[in-house]
């Protein structure tokens, strides 16, 4: 097993691992410490004893025990009668084992649900389940929002705190609950995904893992809740998202453009099955943010040329959206379509209205949609000087490599 084989398994077990932790013992900040140690534990033996034939369980015990010594040491700092009574050890509980899940059991969609209890704040909601169940940094969490990497810190130990206070139990939420979760279930699944289709960070252009596991627990909860347009139309975006990702990368794994893109090799399967769930989504009633999203990819999916996609309608799609979204990366990307749609200079004066927003008037994708804009209107050094400006603020290798590619291409 190669490196990022071994990385990619871990990163896929761990929030399996939490979440059978939680359920069996409860604690949610300790488990993730002892979780954390296990994984540490394997990435020490596994690759010189080699991986176990059940890692997950393998993880799940040496997290079990990591848990008890942990809580030991707790109850013996705190020399309180009351907390030994309250954490029993392992063998005193009455529940099923741990590393015991029914065949139909999914702990990390529980975790999910555990992460966005409403006794938390919405951004301490999904900040906790990115971490937790995303397996993002903090510091990719904190560019996700657009707020500084000590915030967002703050924000996750605060929803630990609460969690571990409120005695929140581990289980899926009833009917009446779902709505309440719901929408920061959904937020972070779509945070996850955009993170594995855009990596912010690191090597490589996107890390299949996280959006095959966004797509996975998206289509638990489109079973839960069929009838949920928002749900499908969810699904629907990172299907047909995910449908081009064969076609972005070139052999040498630069960056290629949509505009450039091999439509032969996109994933005709998934457009047929995203496009089919939007459909019948968006007749159910007013269309939200997820929807308008899957429709617009569903219209650069349909075109077989890049010279055919329907931008006005992909334009007008953008307005609905900016208007019912505070999005800032929706704004942007209406930028670009209202200037394929209408010019050049049309785009870059919302490009310019932009700059004075906080969350994105420093981020190198303002600068690169800037760039791009200047281009298509002719004026090639203002255009460089704007493609190596968002180079220097990408944290992406191949985003770095091919905004510099493009800045050279107009020297």
């Amino acid at each position: 097993m190669t490196d990022p084989e071994f990385e990619g398994l871990l990163r896929r077990l761990a929030p399996q691992v939490l979440g059978a932790v939680v359920r069996r013992y409860g604690h949610f900040g300790t488990a993730e410490d002892a979780v954390q140690e296990a994984l540490i534990a394997a990435a020490a033996q596994w690759p010189r004893d080699g991986v176990p034939d059940d890692p997950r369980a393998w993880l799940i015990r040496v997290a079990s025990r990591k848990l008890t010594d942990l809580l030991r040491a707790e109850q013996a700092r705190r020399r309180r009668e009351d907390a030994v009574a309250a954490w029993a050890l392992p063998e005193e509980w009455l529940s099923p084992a741990a590393d015991s899940v029914a065949p139909d059991a999914d702990d990390t969609l529980v975790l999910l649900f555990l992460c966005c209890h409403p006794s938390l704040p919405p951004e301490g909601q999904i900040a906790l389940a990115l971490r937790s169940v995303g397996g993002l940094t903090t510091a990719e969490i904190a560019r996700a929002f657009f707020v500084p990497e000590p915030t967002m810190a703050q924000r996750i130990s605060r929803a630990k705190r609460r969690i571990r206070d409120g005695r929140v139990p581990f289980r899926l939420p009833d009917a009446a609950e779902r709505p309440a979760r719901l929408a920061a279930v959904l937020h972070v699944l779509y945070l996850v995904f955009t993170e594995g289709y855009a990596s912010t960070s690191g090597p490589g252009l996107y890390r299949g893992e996280l959006s095959a596991e966004a797509i996975r627990l998206a289509r638990i909860v489109h079973r839960l809740l069929p009838d949920d347009p928002e749900v499908a139309g969810l699904l629907a975006l990172m299907l047909l998202t995910d449908a081009r990702r064969p076609a972005r990368t070139a052999p040498d794994g630069s960056l290629v453009p949509l505009a450039e893109q091999d439509r032969g090799r996109w994933d005709a399967a998934r457009i047929a099955e995203g496009t089919a769930l939007i459909d019948a989504a968006l007749p159910r009633g007013p269309a939200g943010p997820y929807q308008l999203q899957a429709a617009i990819a569903a219209l650069h999916d349909a075109a077989g040329a890049a010279e055919e996609t329907d931008w006005p309608q992909i334009a007008a799609l953008y307005d609905v959206l900016v208007e019912i979204s505070a999005n800032p990366m929706a704004a942007l990307n209406r930028a670009v379509a209202v200037a394929m749609a209408r010019g050049p200079h049309a785009g870059l004066a919302l490009v310019d209205g932009l700059e004075g927003d906080e969350r994105i008037g420093g981020h190198h994708r303002l600068h690169a949609v800037r760039a791009h804009l200047l281009e298509m209107s002719g004026d090639t050094a203002a255009a460089r000087a704007s493609y190596l400006d968002a180079a220097r603020r990408t944290h992406s290798l191949p985003e770095q490599r091919y905004l510099n590619g493009r800045a050279a291409r107009l020297a």
